[in-house]
């Protein structure tokens, strides 16, 4: 035992018992996404479709979204212990999670949504480039910054689904000298309406990606 984890033990995110970051009690409670879905934009449905009422209408630069989790039950404890508290070893836990759950994708590299400047600096790291790198290595694809924030929207919590997608339309591109391969593994922590991960979608494909396959931690279901 380190002297870090004398001084502060380790204590599960979910239900604060000591030993681990997530015990294997909560890691098994957690609400899996299973079931049938939408197949562009992963969505839980009733039965398979080609396109929900979540997407269906809507113009999505991403070919397809999976994630691993449901965001209910204890779920927002453990992504908000990860990401706000610094709790950085999650990332681990957390991407076997997700290869547990979601096929590894056929692409050739695996990219983040990229953080805002300003939150990296206040957490000390990104959670969803430390996904990505996780991933990466449980994949064996090569991980690559592909993608650069513009300018600093507003959060996007507590938005209008089109107020979502207004507030990040010009918010990405693509980095300065970056060319991306044709098929790209888009990862980001917590999907929530999916504007944000179009748009960065939409920018590899103008930088000459062919398709973009989204996978996060878990997934937000809205009340109908």
């Amino acid at each position: 035992m380190s002297l870090l984890e004398l001084l502060l033990p380790l204590r599960c995110a979910a239900c604060g018992a000591p030993g681990s970051q997530l015990c294997e009690r909560c890691r098994e409670r957690l609400p899996r996404l299973c079931g049938p879905i939408c197949e562009r934009c992963g969505a839980p449905t009733a039965w398979p479709v080609a396109r929900c009422l979540e997407c269906a209408g809507r113009r999505i630069a991403f070919a397809s979204a999976r994630s691993a989790l449901l965001y209910s039950g204890a779920v927002p404890r453990v992504v908000g212990a990860w990401k706000e508290r610094g709790l950085r070893r999650l990332a681990a836990v957390l991407a076997e999670l997700v290869a547990e759950a979601v096929p590894a994708p056929e692409v050739k590299a695996i990219t983040c949504v990229p953080a805002q400047h300003e939150r990296a600096l206040s957490r000390g790291f990104h959670p969803a480039r430390s996904l990505a790198l996780e991933l990466a290595a449980i994949w064996e694809l090569p991980f690559v910054s592909l993608l650069e924030r513009v300018g600093s929207p507003r959060r996007q919590r507590g938005l209008a689904l089109s107020e979502r997608s207004r507030n990040v339309a010009s918010s990405f591109r693509t980095a300065p000298g970056v060319n991306p391969p044709p098929r790209v593994c888009l990862v980001d922590d917590v999907y929530t309406s999916g504007a944000t991960t179009s748009v960065c979608a939409g920018a590899l494909r103008r930088a000459g990606c062919k398709r973009v396959e989204v996978i996060a931690l878990a997934r937000a279901v809205r009340e109908r």
